[in-house]
């Protein structure tokens, strides 16, 4: 089975959103899953390293993965909009795979800044499989907030990563109620580097076993 990719432009609320469709290369798609990437004021892009390796992951283990460019990031229309307007841009595309996928489960998946957009959402969303926060930045204010919910929640950790460091990531994992779940990734810094390969395997493991 050839694997299926569309290359997309979804109706956002900012206008068209860039977005990057795949699905399976070798079975029929199990699980719906959107992923968010990192600041884009930073440089985050759907075709970011690690966004791109949780993508790959998702489908080895027979999803569906969904990535999409914040408004104003490449194709996308729009300008950065403080997390506010992205948070909304996430949302419609959330529903545009649920629609495309009605009759499978879905769960969200994201780095860095993309990490507090699917907690937030992913945890308010109801039917949500699972969130998957990568490269959480503990350390930054306002993220001891988020996640608060039972969801099945696995966060995947560089060993070295600055924005959140392990004092302060296992000090707020402490406070969430289960399923929870941390994994540390040995790894250079917060892009995972030295790292990619066996953050993909974590995600490919992840999504290989039923949700908590």
């Amino acid at each position: 089975m050839a694997r299926r990719i569309e290359s997309l432009l979804l109706d956002g609320p900012a206008g068209k959103l860039e977005a990057l469709l795949e699905e399976p290369e070798d079975q029929a798609p199990r699980e719906a899953v959107l992923i968010c990437h990192p600041h884009p004021k930073h440089g985050g892009t759907m075709h970011n390293k690690v966004v791109y390796r949780i993508a790959r992951g998702v489908r080895r283990a027979g999803g569906v993965a969904l990535r999409f460019n914040y408004r104003g990031v490449n194709l996308s229309e729009g300008k950065y909009d403080e997390g506010v307007g992205e948070a909304e841009d996430t949302r419609t595309v959330l529903a545009f795979l649920r629609s495309r996928y009605p009759d499978l489960p879905f769960s969200l998946a994201g780095f860095s800044f993309g990490s507090r957009i699917v907690l937030n959402l992913g945890c308010e969303t109801a039917g949500t499989t699972r969130i998957i926060a990568a490269g959480f930045p503990a350390k930054l204010p306002g993220s001891s907030e988020l996640g608060r919910c039972q969801v099945p929640r696995v966060f995947l950790q560089s060993t070295n990563d600055q924005y959140g460091p392990r004092a302060e990531t296992e000090a707020y994992f402490a406070t969430l109620e289960e399923p929870k779940q941390l994994v540390w990734i040995e790894a250079e810094d917060h892009f995972f580097a030295g790292g990619l390969d066996a953050l993909e395997s974590a995600v490919r493991e992840i999504f290989e076993q039923p949700a908590a």
